[in-house]
């Protein structure tokens, strides 16, 4: 990662036998196909019913367009916020590419952090700086996301109780949000809880490492170093980006409402925030591209304990993913040539300074 801070030990590990290298990246495809295959005839019939996607109003498409291109702009002032002097083109073409890759690999979600952190290079803050950055951003991003339940929780309080169905979402929600932010909260503040956990997994996972025959060179002390790293890199703009942050969540949990109301059900707003955040979480499992298959098979579940009918859940799905799923990535696509004719290709950066 550099200096400024980070203190990695540098080691040049032994290159690993190719099997080695091989064999787990085998392993992983291998799971991602039998997902997929198990979901496909799930996933078949889900999609034959897009063709009804038709009998949606055009300007209801519009509105789904505005609110999903508010909760991309608003990611990218999150990064801009966490990230001082990157340009508004860097951070928006960044952000696309990475997201697009996300979606059409499996484990997608390393392959676009790498290449989120490549990109936003080129703005010429150092890496460590940079990696810090991205750190902050994924903190209060997932923080916002966890947060979620608790809002619906708190919503239903005080309207009407939450469905059987979806009761044990909303309370795992809320007890994850409840474990996260008290953990993070420890960690910040103090210096021997970070130094104590760092410590335990640095035994845990060097341990691994050498019964596997992995580098591992990171301790305890690095974990400080980082810790600070992430909590500098914001400084006093925290609330700006967590403002950001809330807002990406709100467009996009808004285009999931419109979508339902787009196809004429009623739907209850604390209860789609629920099945939503379910499907956020969902989208993040790294099995499927994207989460394909688990997010559209969860969330029109979710949906349908929250009283929606069956084929009017289907349907609003099918509408939320055409803009949270599909589109983002031709989008993504133009971003990556436009940044590959200013810049160069983003592969090519990591080895530019």
């Amino acid at each position: 990662m550099g200096d400024s801070g980070n203190n990695l030990r540098a080691e040049v590990p032994q290159q690993r036998p190719l099997w080695r290298r091989i064999l787990p990246r085998l392993l992983f495809l291998a799971l991602s196909v039998g997902v997929l295959y198990f979901f496909l005839p799930t996933v078949v019939d889900f999609f034959d019913d897009s063709k009804k996607l038709a009998s949606v109003e055009w300007w209801w498409y519009a509105i789904m367009a505005a609110f999903m291109s508010g909760a991309f702009v608003s990611a990218w002032e999150l990064n801009r916020i966490a990230l001082l002097g990157v340009s508004r083109f860097v951070v928006a073409s960044s952000q696309l590419v990475a997201n697009a890759l996300s979606k059409v690999i499996p484990g997608g979600a390393v392959a676009a952090g790498a290449t989120l952190f490549q990109m936003l290079s080129v703005s010429g803050n150092p890496r460590p700086q940079v990696a810090a950055a991205l750190a902050a951003v994924a903190f209060i991003s997932n923080l916002v996301l966890f947060s979620l339940p608790v809002v619906a929780l708190l919503i239903a309080a005080i309207s009407a109780p939450i469905p059987q169905g979806l009761l044990p979402v909303a309370v795992a929600g809320a007890v994850l949000f409840t474990l996260l932010f008290s953990g993070v909260f420890l960690l910040v503040k103090y210096d021997r809880v970070l130094l104590m956990v760092g410590g335990l997994i640095e035994r845990i996972v060097g341990w691994l490492a050498r019964r596997l025959d992995r580098p591992w060179t990171s301790t305890a002390e690095d974990w400080l170093h980082r810790r600070n790293d992430v909590v500098d890199a914001l400084g006093k703009r925290w609330f700006r980006a967590l403002a950001a942050a809330v807002l990406n969540w709100f467009l996009d949990y808004l285009v999931l409402v419109t979508a339902l109301y787009a196809i004429g059900a009623e739907p209850r707003p604390s209860l789609v925030l629920v099945a939503f955040a379910g499907a956020a979480v969902l989208g993040m499992i790294p099995i499927t591209p994207g989460g394909i298959g688990f997010v559209e098979v969860g969330l029109v579940g979710m949906l349908v304990a929250a009283g929606i009918p069956g084929p009017d859940a289907t349907l609003a799905t099918l509408a939320y993913r055409l803009f949270q799923f599909w589109l983002p990535i031709p989008a993504g696509a133009v971003a990556y040539f436009l940044f590959k004719r200013k810049y160069g290709r983003p592969a090519d950066l990591a080895t530019a300074d």
